[in-house]
């Protein structure tokens, strides 16, 4: 038997190919880069995180935390580096990107079973293969992706968050803490200036007075930003130009909502108070850890389109930052998905052709937990079809079932990516009213009880 052909080298990709090569069968997995290069990557490395540096929550009551569960359950390598690289980060699972991305590329380079081409792919084989290739495929595999599909393609504009050195991070005015932490009970002295003092948080705070706040938004709103016409341009059929996923939404774009949008949103100050004061701020921006060594941190939520040197003028302004200096400036970046709901089976094949199948931000999953979790998905579902076994149709009580009956059963005239959340779940019928953290708890157990039966089912 040829080997199976993956296609993207990302999360998905990574952790398909992981899947198939570990129930014995060959892997050819292609990844385009260095060779071909991104607008938003940076590295050679296989599975690196371009936006966030966080996984989402690790708590099992919340659905980032059952769709992990469910993953460890499942043997997911990319969910076993992530833990191997962790960060820091209160309840969430954050890791230092570049060493999570060096784990994930060693894991996959000695694996015995896998072949890696660095090689752009501009068409689907006509044999067993896997299409991982991300919000960012080139416009070759695009074209031939559209041509199967019937031009079926949609899209979003997405963003990534700027990044800050720590050393240049007033400590006098930032104070570490983690929301409704052990550790909120701060000195009313503030610490030295450049001093992160570790045993106070995960997160550093920059505390907003609500004058200092309504500066900042309006700074925020009359900044100027970069067009966006190049990436509506590069789409020929399917465009919804401009669209923003909700869950990606720039902070610029946020603050035209409305004036306290932002600080009910990604500034809510709920569960720290500044040490100061002694009081909560009117709003605080956050930044949590993005590399080991503790030198980077990235502003949580503030994914920006603005122009760098607005990006420099404008963040300056959050308390604390006054002297920042950037690693990375945030940016914009196209995603692309395919039209799932018409195209895909529960199991990620395509409906027309058996050993198709498709993983990844492409499906419309979002989230890096929803990609992992396809592309192991894709991966097993390979395995089993060239073994001649049963394929997996995860029950909907699953999160990661009810993730796959969403992308394939959605409306497709309001088709847009979705991550984990319990909304898609079939709802518990408690017969009572619950509060949210044993709501939260009942689906979990009730995930994992599903997966189990389901497995010891389909051996």
């Amino acid at each position: 038997m040829k080997p199976i052909i993956v296609i993207g080298g990302g999360l998905a990709g990574s952790e398909a190919a992981w899947q198939v090569a570990e129930r014995n069968i060959k892997v050819t997995l292609y990844e385009m880069r260095p060779a071909t290069l991104t607008g938003a990557h940076v590295t050679d490395h296989l599975a690196e995180l371009v936006c966030s540096n966080s996984l989402g929550s690790n708590q099992a009551d919340r659905a980032s935390g059952v769709l992990k569960n469910e993953l460890r359950r499942l043997s997911s390598l990319l969910v076993e580096c992530a833990e191997e690289t962790a960060l820091p980060a209160g309840a969430a699972l954050a890791v230092d990107r570049e060493a999570f991305a060096k784990r994930v590329t060693e894991k996959i380079a000695a694996h015995p079973n896998i072949e890696l081409i660095r090689k752009e792919v501009t068409e689907i084989p006509p044999a067993p293969v896997v299409v991982a290739s991300g919000p960012l495929t080139s416009e070759g595999l695009s074209k031939s992706i559209a041509g199967l599909s019937g031009d079926e393609h949609l899209f979003f504009f997405d963003a990534i968050s700027p990044i800050v050195r720590a050393e240049s991070v007033d400590m006098s005015v930032a104070f570490r803490a983690s929301r409704y932490g052990k550790n909120s009970d701060f000195p009313t002295t503030p610490p030295p200036s450049g001093a992160l003092q570790e045993d106070e948080g995960d997160y550093i705070n920059c505390p907003f007075t609500k004058e200092e706040y309504y500066e900042f938004l309006n700074a925020l709103r009359t900044a100027e930003r970069i067009e966006l016409r190049s990436f509506e341009d590069a789409i020929k059929t399917g465009v919804k130009a401009g669209q923003f996923f909700e869950g990606c939404l720039p902070v610029e774009v946020i603050a035209e909502r409305g004036d306290e949008s932002l600080a009910y949103g990604p500034m809510r100050p709920v569960g720290l108070r500044d040490p100061r004061t002694g009081k909560r701020p009117h709003a605080v921006a956050q930044l949590r850890q993005d590399n080991l060594a503790g030198s980077l941190y990235n502003i949580v939520g503030f994914q920006t389109n603005l122009k760098f040197p607005e990006q420099r003028r404008v963040l300056r302004m959050i308390p604390g930052l006054e002297n920042a200096e950037f690693e990375r400036y945030g940016q914009m970046h196209r995603n692309t998905f395919i039209a799932s709901p018409k195209l895909l089976r529960p199991t990620l094949q395509h409906n027309s052709r058996d050993d198709l199948f498709f993983a990844g931000q492409l499906t419309g999953v979002e989230g890096y937990m929803g990609n992992i979790a396809t592309g192991l998905l894709a991966g097993i579902n390979m395995a089993r079809l060239v073994q001649g076994k049963p394929l997996l149709e995860l029950p909907r009580e699953t999160m990661l079932g009810a993730l796959c009956h969403y992308i394939t059963h959605a409306d497709l005239k309001d088709f847009q990516p979705m991550k984990a959340n319990f909304g898609i779940l079939p709802e518990l019928g408690l017969g009572k009213k619950v509060g949210k953290k044993e709501k939260g708890q009942a689906y979990a157990d009730r995930a994992m009880n599903a997966l189990d039966d389901y497995l010891r089912s389909n051996d």
